[in-house]
Parts: C-alpha cells; sequence; structure tokens
C-alpha cells in the first residue's frame, strides 16, 4: 500500500529503526539472459530454509508437494466488503498468503540490504518477507495507520534473523522520499535493492466522476514517488545493486474503471526500460514485476467495485486471483545476482489473462 497522508504523525515501531519526521536521515528507536533461466531460478529458490540466523548456510526444506494451480488458493465469488482507504491485510475474508509460513529461503540474497515501500501488505509484505527468509536485512514503508500489519511484518523479519527498518510516512512528498532512502541507508548500513511495490488504485466508473485530486494522487503515489526513490538511492548503489518497480497487467490490458490507474501502470513500465538503459553502464540493473489481479487490500478499500471484487480474478484462465506469496519469487529472482543479465525487462505474473 501507500505511505501515509501529510495529516497523520509516524507512530513507529518499537524496538526497530524508524525514520523521524523531524528531518532527513534522523532515526528514531532504534530482477537477459532468458525467461527460462529466470524459470529454472525461480526453481532452485524454493529448495531451503534460510537459518533462522539469517545466514548464508541453509537448511533442508521439506518436500514440496506440487498442486493444482487452479485450486490452490481461494477463488471467488468472494464475501461482499469494504474497508475504508488503505485498508489492512489482517482484517480481510479471506486473508491474504503472504508466504508467512509457506515461504523457504536458501540465503540467495545473503547481505543483502533493500528498501521495499509499500512492505505490510499485499506484495510489498510478501516481498519483505522472501528478502528475509533469503538474507537481506529490510526497511519497509506503510501508512501508520497500517501499523497493525507492518508490526507482524516486522516482526516476520526479525524472525528470520534479519534487521528490520520501519519507515512510516507519506510517499507524495519529495522530501520524505528522500529521507526514507536515507533513513534505510543508515538503519540498515547501506542499501543495494529498491522495490517499489506501493501503489494507489480507485475505481472510478466514469471520467467526469474521476476528481483532479484523485487523478493527481494516484501519479504521486505510483509515479512521482518512483521517481524520487529511484534518483534518490542511486548515490548509495554500486555495480550489482537492482531496482524492481511494479507495473500491472493494466499497463497494455486496461480496465476502463481504472484509467487513472492503469496510465500510471504504463508510464512504470517505459521508465523501468529507459532507465534500465541509463545505469546498465554503471552496472546496476533494473526490471518490472506485471502483475495480475491479486487479492490485497488495495481492491477491498475502494480498487474494485463491490459487485466487481465478487468475482475478482475468476475471469483469468487459472479462474483466481494470485496470492501475494506468489510474486514474491520474481522479486527474488530479479534482485539475484543469478539474474544478473536481466534489466530492462517485464516479468508478468498475469494467470494467463496476457503479458506484456
Amino acid at each position: 500500500m501507500i505511505a501515509s497522508l501529510s495529516r497523520l504523525k509516524p507512530r513507529p515501531i518499537s524496538s526497530v529503526c524508524a525514520l523521524d519526521p523531524r528531518g532527513p536521515g534522523r532515526m528514531a528507536n532504534d530482477l537477459d539472459t532468458s525467461r527460462r533461466a529466470v524459470v529454472s531460478a525461480l526453481g532452485a529458490g524454493l529448495a531451503a530454509t534460510a537459518a533462522s540466523s539469517g545466514s548464508a548456510g541453509a537448511e533442508p526444506a521439506p518436500r514440496r508437494i506440487v498442486g493444482d494451480p487452479t485450486t490452490k488458493y481461494p477463488k471467488g465469488p468472494f464475501p461482499q466488503q469494504h474497508q475504508a482507504y488503505p485498508g489492512l491485510a489482517s482484517k480481510m475474508n479471506p486473508r491474504p498468503d503472504h508466504g508467512e509460513t509457506s515461504y523457504h529461503g536458501s540465503g540467495r540474497l545473503a547481505g543483502r540490504k533493500a528498501l521495499i515501500t509499500g512492505g505490510d501488505s499485499g506484495i510489498g509484505c510478501a516481498a519483505a518477507i522472501a528478502f528475509a527468509r533469503e538474507g537481506a536485512d529490510v526497511a519497509i514503508t506503510y501508512l501508520p495507520v497500517e501499523e497493525p500489519d507492518a508490526r507482524e511484518v516486522v516482526a516476520l523479519i526479525q524472525r528470520a534473523g534479519r534487521k528490520a527498518v520501519a519507515l512510516p510516512g507519506d510517499l507524495r512528498s519529495r522530501d520524505f522520499c528522500r529521507q526514507v532512502v536515507d533513513g534505510a541507508a543508515s538503519g540498515l548500513g547501506g542499501l543495494d535493492i529498491l522495490v517499489n511495490a506501493a501503489g494507489r488504485q480507485h475505481s472510478v466508473d466514469a471520467i467526469a466522476d474521476l476528481s483532479d485530486q484523485q487523478f493527481d494522487d494516484t501519479f504521486k503515489i505510483n509515479v512521482y514517488a518512483l521517481f524520487y526513490l529511484c534518483k534518490a538511492v542511486l548515490p548509495h548503489f554500486k555495480a550489482g545493486a537492482a531496482i524492481i518497480n511494479t507495473t500491472s497487467v493494466e499497463a497494455y490490458d486496461p480496465d476502463p474503471n481504472i484509467i487513472d490507474y492503469a496510465a500510471t501502470k504504463a508510464a512504470i513500465m517505459n521508465f523501468t526500460k529507459s532507465l534500465a538503459k541509463q545505469v546498465g553502464k554503471k552496472g546496476i540493473r533494473v526490471n518490472a514485476v506485471a502483475p495480475g489481479p491479486v487479492w490485497t487490500p488495495l481492491q477491498i478499500s475502494g480498487g474494485q467495485s463491490e459487485e466487481k471484487l465478487k468475482k475478482f480474478g475468476l475471469d483469468t484462465p487459472l479462474g483466481r486471483p494470485a496470492q501475494p506469496a506468489e510474486l514474491a519469487p520474481l522479486y527474488v529472482v530479479l534482485a539475484s545476482d543469478e539474474n544478473s543479465y536481466s534489466t530492462g525487462q517485464v516479468y508478468a505474473a498475469v494467470g494467463g489473462r496476457g503479458g506484456p
């Protein structure tokens, strides 16, 4: 989800590093070899469980049983539900699977340091859990009102034996985005991965009802913040670093009721390809993931109409929406040094409903 509205004051999670809203850097409390190579790497990444200490050593994971992807997770019709924006994953029915009990690491990101926006829930949360279990220290951004979800993510990162940095605030602010990068780098002792997962989506049937404020906020959160963050992390990055952006099936197959959101996702896809060409000579890779329908708070807090929410994901060939946990392995592969020849690429996980 996105970072906070300016009127909300951050409430840092105790026992982890949190960005002090009073100024930059002040701390309080303390993914082209080929798509075949990516698929191969994905399989390898689920082979073992990272040691609880977070070291590169790994223990064998229990044998995984391959199941039917059409029945692996819940499908609609979903219960009628609505939460005030931005919503909490912990209050969704059914509750999303972020990989809390299912993701097993193998030390593929040992020693890495990642900043993940929207890390409290949805895809950002799933990436944070996976990164920590692969051996990375992780900083997350989130809305202060999403702190209940953020607390759970922080606990899971720490349980994996990794450092967690909590950064509540408003990603619409250029200054805050700069502070987030400085805070993450300071709290983690460096930075070499940026995952832009935060996003704003609100369904509006007619353009006449799409307010200037909503259009502006959607672009500020989805595009402007991504620009601010990418620009701010580059001075911290060395060869081998990676940026992973989050575009969408909406970038190339847009729905009529989220035209502002779809437009931002098309912008993100092109931004990714352009930036990858610019920083490739520095050894920095930039890729993106393009999800299809994913069961996250984004959907139940205005992202879909209540009628569409009931049938969410049923129109895909797999007949259901994805769970955040199913996206996390893509982010791990894109961050991993094993995928070192992939840059400027967009990798889809859309349940069969087209691709980039």
